[in-house]
């Protein structure tokens, strides 16, 4: 594959994850509206799911980063190996503010679980914040090959 192909392909990719994570998170809404009884089974396979959808994308994306770094493009291949570790950092945060959120739902008076999920919110907007940034580089950088006529 030439690199605007490779390029091209971690887009599409990108775009997979972000449909992911809209299911992972309309999932876990309507997992949190079955309280107090909660729908566990289906969450966990939701959960199941949306995890093998990740590691496929991240398996599609080591793939594409390494066959970039070989064609000589390795500013990209860093910028790709960024985003990718951006982006398991954002899954685990996410994990970790479904679970706060979920013990701020099962607890409305206690206030400092509606603040640690709120805590958690926040950074995990920063984080995305971050990525769009470095998507953003990403595409400023590839310019020149995403404009080539091959």
């Amino acid at each position: 594959m030439s690199p605007k192909e490779l390029i091209k392909q971690f887009f599409a990719l990108q775009e997979e994850r972000v449909k992911a994570y809209k299911t992972f998170d309309s999932g876990f809404k309507e997992y949190l509206q079955t309280a107090p009884s909660y729908d566990f089974p289906s969450y966990r396979q939701l959960v199941h799911d949306v995890t093998q959808t990740f590691n496929n994308i991240s398996n599609e994306v080591i793939a594409v980063e390494t066959q970039l770094r070989e064609s000589g493009q390795s500013s990209i291949g860093d910028l790709i190996r960024k985003i990718q570790l951006k982006e398991k950092e954002k899954l685990e945060m996410t994990a970790k503010f479904q679970i706060a959120e979920q013990n701020a739902v099962a607890d409305p008076s206690d206030v400092s679980t509606a603040q640690e999920a709120a805590g958690i919110k926040l950074s995990l907007q920063k984080l995305v914040d971050l990525i769009i940034e470095l998507l953003d580089e990403l595409k400023y950088e590839a310019e020149d090959i995403l404009l080539e006529n091959t």
